[in-house]
C-alpha cells in the first residue's frame, strides 16, 4: 500500500480564488511595514485577494478576526502581523502570550487558516532581523503559513 503525501506549501491551484485577511497592528510603523512589505509579496505572488485592517496593537488582532469571521462574507485565510519587544515590565508576558493564545484559540476552536506573523522580541536588532523582507521576512512568512492552511482546509474540503 502506498502512501500518497500532501504537501500544501500552496501550489497555486491550491489557492485559487482565496481571500485573505491581514490585520497589522502598528504599534510600532517602521516593523509593522516591514512585515506588512513582506506579506503583500507572498500574496501579490500568489496572486490571492487580500485586504488589510490596522489595529493600535498585537491585543487587538485576535478580537478583529473574531469579528471578520462572523460577517457575511468570511475569508479563506487570516495573516496576523505585529511586534512586540520586551519591556521592563510584565506587559511583554501578558501582551505576546494573550495575543498568541487568541489566535490559537480561534484557528483550532473554529478551524480557521491563520498565519501568525506577531514578532515576540528581546530588542530592536531581532525586530528588525525577522521583520525585513531581505532577512527573516517574518510578514512574507505568515502570509505563506496562511496560503498553505488553506490549500490544507481545501485538501480536506473545508
Amino acid at each position: 500500500m502506498s502512501t500518497k503525501h500532501y504537501h500544501a506549501a500552496f501550489e497555486a491551484d491550491a489557492v485559487k480564488g482565496a481571500r485573505v485577511l491581514v490585520v497589522e497592528a502598528r504599534f510600532y510603523e517602521g516593523y509593522a511595514d516591514a512585515l506588512q512589505a513582506g506579506a503583500r509579496a507572498v500574496l501579490d505572488a500568489a496572486d490571492v485577494a487580500y485586504e488589510i485592517i490596522t489595529v493600535p496593537g498585537a491585543l487587538e488582532i485576535p478580537a478583529v478576526i473574531a469579528a471578520a469571521t462572523a460577517g457575511r462574507e468570511p475569508f479563506d485565510g487570516y495573516v496576523a502581523l505585529g511586534t512586540v519587544i520586551r519591556g521592563a515590565t510584565t506587559h511583554y508576558e501578558i501582551v505576546s502570550n494573550e495575543s498568541s493564545h487568541g489566535l490559537m484559540n480561534l484557528a483550532t476552536a473554529h478551524g480557521l487558516a491563520i498565519g501568525n506573523g506577531i514578532l515576540t522580541v528581546e530588542n530592536d536588532e531581532q525586530a528588525w532581523e525577522r521583520a525585513d523582507p531581505s532577512q527573516l521576512d517574518k510578514g512574507g512568512g505568515a502570509a505563506a503559513a496562511a496560503l498553505a492552511m488553506i490549500a490544507i482546509r481545501r485538501r480536506f474540503g473545508l
